[in-house]
């Protein structure tokens, strides 16, 4: 006797599965934030502290695999020293050079409480005394405590990476019985990973090319502490969309306080606009071409929906979560919808990077001591 069918789901039910499996996770990624933001900050560096360390291996053969991730995590040390020190160090005279333009921004107050009509405080005084900032303090300190831990957890956890990343490669083959399904998995990871890395890189150079311009652009106005603000344009330029908002909006804000008219100030933000739109506009999807191949919608909604569920830094995640996420999706017929949806030009298994010839290339690492531990 024949054995009846096996019934499958209808592409309906499965995509209701989909959605809800999507709404079940977001929840238990907000859940689980305190533990997990930490976690993706850790692995997102530790993958950056590996490229470093690839690069200077490639660049300086003789220092060795190990010498070059120890140079790689020491210069992220120092980096990052110094990024501290040089923002607490302006941090301070900076709020001093506020209270000292007291005269302006009273006038400003009084400016805008006459153009909207209402009952707003017409000086600094005035506004700090309703604003009352000492109900916030409690609220403060545990923001900066909680900072303090996150960077504490970051560091453990990356730590640990760090030293068990040898034992990733003997644990993808026993996960991968199957040379195809090892070579599959091995396949989505360098997509993923190189992605990450050309995202890094583009960011980095657009954001240097935003910084060095809106750096000359204060100067020819006559912007105080230029330095200062192109380099905040730079860190922040690493948020999509949200970045480029506030490095044209906070400079021509301060440019309002420091100059007696408001032409300065629209005089900067227009121009802080044309150049974030030029390097948005052109430069931009020159390096990127197919690397990333994320449509720009899904980025502001990514955007929104990890920054609801992470605050600032699922926001600073939000572009390299989505590509590992599209990546994953294409890899099951269930969920492949949804990753063609993320997609660019339809076709999630086309990321790749851009070679030097500017054609893209799969993301599939070429060199033996990468690939033949999986694929073997």
């Amino acid at each position: 006797m024949a054995s009846p069918p096996k019934a499958t789901p209808s592409t309906t039910a499965r995509n209701a599965q989909v959605i809800i499996a999507v709404i079940l996770g977001g929840a238990a990624l907000s859940w689980a934030a305190p533990i997990l933001t930490p976690l993706a900050l850790a692995v997102f560096l530790m993958l950056m502290i590996d490229a470093m360390g690839r690069d200077l291996h490639m660049r300086i053969p003789a220092l060795g695999a190990g010498a070059s991730i120890a140079a790689a995590i020491i210069v992220c040390i120092v980096v990052f020293a110094l990024t501290v020190v040089f923002v607490a160090g302006h941090a301070a005279g900076f709020v001093i050079k506020l209270f000292a333009y007291q005269a302006r921004l009273n006038a400003l107050l009084q400016q805008l409480a006459h153009a909207v009509r209402l009952g707003l405080p017409r000086t600094v005084s005035q506004l700090i005394t309703n604003l009352n900032p000492a109900q916030y303090l409690g609220s403060i300190a545990g923001m900066v405590q909680n900072l303090v831990q996150d960077g504490v957890l970051v560091l453990i956890y990356l730590g640990f990476l760090l030293a068990s990343r040898r034992g990733f490669e003997r644990k993808a083959v026993r996960l991968f019985h199957e040379r195809e399904g090892r070579h599959e998995a091995l396949q989505a990871f360098m997509r993923v990973r190189d992605s990450l890395e050309r995202y890094v890189y583009i960011q980095t150079v657009c954001g240097g090319f935003i910084a060095i311009g809106s750096w000359a652009i204060m100067m020819l106005v006559g912007l105080q502490d230029a330095f200062f603000w192109a380099f905040l344009i730079f860190v922040i330029g690493y948020i999509p969309i949200v970045g480029a908002a506030i490095g044209i909006i906070a400079p021509a804000l301060f440019a309002l306080v420091q100059f007696p008219s408001a032409w300065e100030g629209l005089t900067l933000a227009a121009a802080l606009f044309a150049l974030a739109f030029v390097v948005g506009n052109i430069l931009m999807p020159r390096m990127q071409g197919r690397s990333l191949n994320i449509d720009p919608v899904m980025i502001l909604l990514s955007l929104a929906f990890w920054g609801t569920l992470w605050g600032v830094t699922g926001m600073f995640l939000s572009t390299p979560l989505t590509i590992l996420v599209m990546v994953v999706l294409a890899q099951f017929d269930g969920t492949r919808w949804v990753a063609i949806l993320l997609s660019a030009d339809g076709d999630p298994h086309s990321l790749g990077v851009v070679s030097a010839h500017g054609h893209t290339a799969p993301a599939v690492a070429s060199r033996k001591s990468e690939t033949s531990p999986l694929l073997s």
